[in-house]
């Protein structure tokens, strides 16, 4: 049998494969990347949001999500979950309808689309004719009530959305019941509400755009009260009790109408100009929510001065004498009230203002005094301030990871303390096995941290770098919350906010030692803070040092934008991490490489005329290194070289906001454009900086010339203890990897503990390595004796690894962008090497070491690379014999931002963004897996008024199969039956029944 096996092929190793290798994608974490619908079931307490690229989300309590996708990519309209079901429908900008069910399979409950329906109209009518504009499932759970632009009402069956052609209601039908002299027939055109009466569900409001409001009687298909409003109708609510109902106009209006038993005309009770008395915008939504105190809450969307506040964004609350117009930094798509939803409950009484922006969700605790809002579990703004380098650290120490969540605890006094009121649903996933932090560095010179345990994305700590220097004033600050004496009484609210003090505060490189509790960040404008930890607030002075990499070589002249200016004197910190020392490189040019050894107090960075390291210990700047060429003109340039004044650099940071938001791909679509537009702007172009060097370029490997523009980019550092001089001593040393294709390595003597302070550290150059094809080196990696990576920096002094072996001769892997280079230490002779596919243009973008473990066993896991392409895919190739395992297509090759984005975990796992404000999770391990999985059981009220709990899914299930029913109706038999003998009542009248047989 061995003749008839490919060479190389090994079934045992195969199967272990199968083991270890498992590619998914498998939660989004984050905001909705363009939001467009919102809806709420208070029956399930579940949310859902529909996004312009034809995504549904689905929310309940933590960890319970669901999402689902429209074949069509269609912008998604609207959203109504079908009363007392878990069965919602959407509304699409083609007109479509579809009803969506969550089944249960496997244990859990999923997301699946059952129907689609498009409403058509007799043959040579026009579009509008059934244009849909207005949705109302009605409370029967049997009919969709669908308003037209024609003005027709279409009752369509479900779940079959079969035309119910005798019930549709006509504009000539309703105009019948209506005096000649009040309208005419433009009054029924367009269909802008409906509304279900809260008490008879035989009754039917219907709002007219022009004004007409009618009061429909399904029964009988008439109509039996008509309402004229003045002004062009928005929408409209009913209040409670049925007695009286709501309208808001087109002028920034409100008013009230009374519901008579007689058939008078009813006039209204009041009309009301919130803003008045100049021309107002309109207020689009409106709520009346009653209370056991007798004083209302009136909310409602719009309505702001024309003139002064017709750019705001504002939603307004009205309590008595308490009234807040709650300002959004970004456009409102729509909102809910959470108030009581059981029928016989007398008042409302309203607990919470949920508010979905385009760009964030903000809820607010009406209970509390103030209205603060509420700190969301999910669903949070990654780009509040836009994403600019992202880095992950693994299994966080139980002492850190509270520190960190203690120092976010101070930051959130202002939230409220009320519980997630959107809990529908159950979370059955298990624990994560270990605490994980996604750090993101963001364009306003802030850090967050976030818990990226499990399938929420929960932010603990917010850092920001701003205090160390002097910016300018806010540009933001005219939103501000305004005096108590102002008006209208605007108060910001949400965490988005799209403006940067200075671009030059961007935070591009991370990192941090979760063993000591050291982070360093890196920025734009070349500055290197290193901070620790402290657990109470601070004042002190931050040392600075300057590292001029240039080294004062003649003829280079840096023509990019000025280093930030710091604060002198002592500087207050909050609790958190706090920085105490900041190293300034020169030119200040952006911090392209960075690397942190906790044990031995060294720091080093690169950027793109070279590298430096410092002892932050001492405080004292070890060595620098120049790795300019003298073609490197470009590298003087710098990405902001073109900014002449602050205002410009804001000026231009909007024009590249319009054009991402103009030219941003849909979830599933996109074009390669953009990458050329990204290219072509790169050498400009902050934020398209990184990607300039990660664009897919499609040719053969070659050698580049040395004359290259950006040979010296330092892409790559790394520490390690190894054989570097001879075979017999090992000592620390720092190694570099240029974007020409050079590796340099350093010897450095690190006094021993007792005289750390009183002896400098020293450095040597020992090696320079060239390759021969020129290639970017994007990763360093020495292997000891046994072929396993070294361990971090006390990671073995804490007993989470073992030593490392010193006894074997170790090896120095070079990753290039074109090929995986083992060489021998400390002689530094190629041993082995793998050359990626040179037809398919095919280049490494992002490498890592990851631990993957056996499904079947505990006692097995190997340690392999991680490596993401150009092209898109991920690759998995073993350690140390550089053999390709698997490879999985992950990332669309037109997506560069997402590529460039892409962050490993330790364990298999990575993060990438698939738009502004998501991050797409996904595992390549078959061990470590984060997924939702949840289930959602359905209250159902039985003939008996008992109410039982059940799986909403079978429910749903079984009306959407009315043709097999004989195992429903046993099913259904069964749980009737359990319901009645577990009724106290019934029991009783079963006993006297018998007693009086007797």
């Amino acid at each position: 049998m061995r003749r008839f096996l490919r060479p190389g092929h090994d079934p045992v190793r195969e199967r272990l494969k199968r083991d270890l290798f498992q590619f998914n994608k498998t939660v989004e974490h984050g905001f909705p990347h363009q939001p467009s619908a919102l809806g709420y079931s208070p029956f399930l307490r579940l949310m859902a949001i529909g996004t312009r690229s034809g995504a549904i989300k689905l929310y309940g309590a933590p960890g319970v999500e669901f999402m689902g996708l429209h074949e069509e990519n269609n912008t998604v309209m609207q959203i109504h979950f079908i009363p007392d079901q878990c069965q919602l429908v959407t509304l699409l900008d083609d007109n479509s309808l579809h009803l969506w069910s969550l089944k249960q399979h496997g244990g859990a409950s999923e997301l699946v689309e059952e129907h689609r329906f498009t409403l058509k109209g007799p043959p040579g009518s026009p579009p509008s004719a059934t244009q849909v504009t207005a949705v109302l499932p009605h409370s029967s759970r049997e009919v969709l009530y669908l308003g037209t632009e024609s003005g027709n009402i279409f009752v369509v069956e479900l779940p079959s959305f079969r035309v119910l052609e005798d019930r549709t209601i006509t504009p000539e039908a309703v105009l019948q019941r209506i005096p000649e002299d009040n309208c005419n027939r433009r009054s029924c055109e367009l269909v802008e509400a409906l509304r279900e009466h809260p008490k008879n569900p035989d009754q039917i409001l219907i709002g007219y755009s022009r004004g007409l409001i009618v009061l429909w009687d399904l029964q009988n298909s008439k109509a039996t009260h008509h309402f004229l409003g003045s002004q062009q109708l928005e929408n409209l609510y009913w209040q409670r009790d049925g007695s009286k109902f709501i309208s808001c106009h087109y002028d920034g209006s409100y008013t009230q109408w009374p519901v008579s038993s007689d058939n008078r005309q009813p006039e209204p009770l009041e009309n009301t100009v919130p803003y008045g008395p100049f021309p107002c915008k309109a207020i689009s939504r409106i709520y009346w929510q009653t209370t056991k105190n007798g004083l209302p809450y009136i909310i409602f969307q719009g309505g702001m001065p024309r003139a002064s506040y017709g750019d705001r964004h504002s939603i307004s609350v009205i309590h008595g004498s308490q009234q807040t117009a709650f300002d959004f930094t970004s456009r409102v798509i729509d909102f809910f009230i959470i108030f009581s939803s059981d029928p016989a409950a007398e008042f409302d009484d309203p607990s919470a203002l949920v508010v979905l922006a385009e760009e964030e969700l903000v809820v607010i605790d009406l209970k509390s005094a103030g209205w603060p809002a509420v700190h969301p579990p999910y669903l949070a703004s990654l780009h509040c301030s836009a994403i600019t380098c992202s880095h992950h650290v693994s299994n966080i120490p139980l002492k850190l990871w509270e520190r960190i969540i203690s120092a976010g605890s101070k930051q959130n006094i202002h939230y409220s303390s009320m519980p997630w009121p959107i809990d529908g649903g159950t979370n059955i996933a298990p624990d994560p096995p270990q605490r994980d932090l996604l750090l993101t560095g963001h364009e306003d010179g802030t850090v967050r941290f976030w818990d990226a345990s499990g399938v929420c994305l929960h932010l603990l700590y917010k850092l920001s770098t701003v205090r160390v220097f002097l910016t300018d004033a806010d540009p933001n600050d005219n939103m501000n919350p305004l005096g108590e004496d102002e008006w209208p009484p605007l108060r910001k609210v949400g965490t988005f906010d799209p403006y940067s003090d200075d671009p030059r505060l961007g935070i591009q490189k991370i990192y941090l030692c979760k063993y000591s509790g050291y982070l360093a960040v890196a920025g734009t404008a070349g500055q290197v803070l290193v901070m620790e930890l402290n657990d109470e607030d601070a004042e002190h002075v931050v040392d600075h040092a300057e590292a001029d990499l240039l080294q004062d070589q003649e003829g280079y002249r840096w023509k990019g934008h000025e280093k930030l200016k710091t604060r002198d004197g002592p500087v207050r910190f909050e609790a958190g991490f706090q920085p105490f020392v900041l190293v300034q490189c020169q030119p200040p040019a952006v911090v392209t490489s960075l690397a942190l050894h906790s044990e031995w107090k060294l720091v080093a960075f690169g950027t793109s005329h070279g590298f430096g390291l410092f002892d932050h210990q001492q405080k004292r700047l070890v060595f620098v290194k120049c790795t300019l060429h003298p073609s490197d003109q470009l590298a003087l340039e710098g990405p902001l070289s073109r900014v002449k004044s602050l205002k410009k650099s804001l000026r231009q940071s909007f024009r590249r906001i319009r054009r991402s938001r103009v030219s941003s791909r849909k979830r599933r679509g996109g074009s390669g454009n953009a990458s050329e537009v990204q290219e072509a702007n790169a050498k400009f172009d902050q934020d398209a900086l990184q990607e300039m060097e990660l664009a897919p370029v499609q040719r053969k490997i070659e050698a580049r010339s040395a004359e290259d523009s950006f040979t010296g980019f330092v892409r790559t550092l790394y520490f390690a203890d190894t054989f570097l001089r001879d075979s017999s001593r090992h000592c620390p040393s720092l190694w570099a990897g240029t974007n020409g294709g050079t590796v340099y390595a350093f010897c450095l003597r690190v006094p021993p503990a007792e005289r750390r302070m009183d002896e400098p550290v020293r450095a040597e150059q020992a090696k320079e390595i060239q390759l021969m094809h020129r290639a970017p080196v994007v990763g360093i990696l020495v292997l000891d004796g046994r072929s396993t990576p070294l361990p971090e920096p006390l990671e073995v002094a804490h007993d989470l690894s073992k030593s490392p072996d010193m006894q074997g001769s170790h090896q120095l892997l070079v990753v290039s962008e074109e090929q995986f280079k083992v060489f021998t230490l400390p002689k530094v002779s190629s041993k082995l090497k793998l050359k990626l596919t040179a037809l398919e243009g095919c280049r490494v973008r992002k490498v890592t070491v990851a631990s993957f473990g056996s499904c079947k066993t505990d006692d097995y896991s190997e340690n392999d690379l991680a490596v993401l392409t150009n092209l898109g895919d991920i690759q998995i190739i073993s350690l140390p014999f550089l053999k390709l395992q698997i490879r999985y297509p992950c990332i669309r090759k037109e997506d560069v931002s997402g590529i460039a984005s892409c962050v490993f975990t330790k364990y298999g796992q990575g993060f990438y963004l698939i738009s502004p404000s998501e991050f797409e999770r996904f595992s390549l391990s078959t061990k470590w897996l984060v997924e939702p999985r949840c289930i959602v059981d359905m209250p159902e009220v039985t003939s008996n008024n008992h109410v039982h709990t059940k799986s909403g899914t079978e429910n749903a299930a079984r009306k959407s199969s009315p043709g097999d029913c004989g195992e429903d109706e046993r099913k259904s038999g069964r749980l009737m039956e359990h319901a009645l003998l577990n009724d106290e009542k019934v029991l009783k009248e079963i006993q006297s029944t018998l007693e009086g047989g007797r």
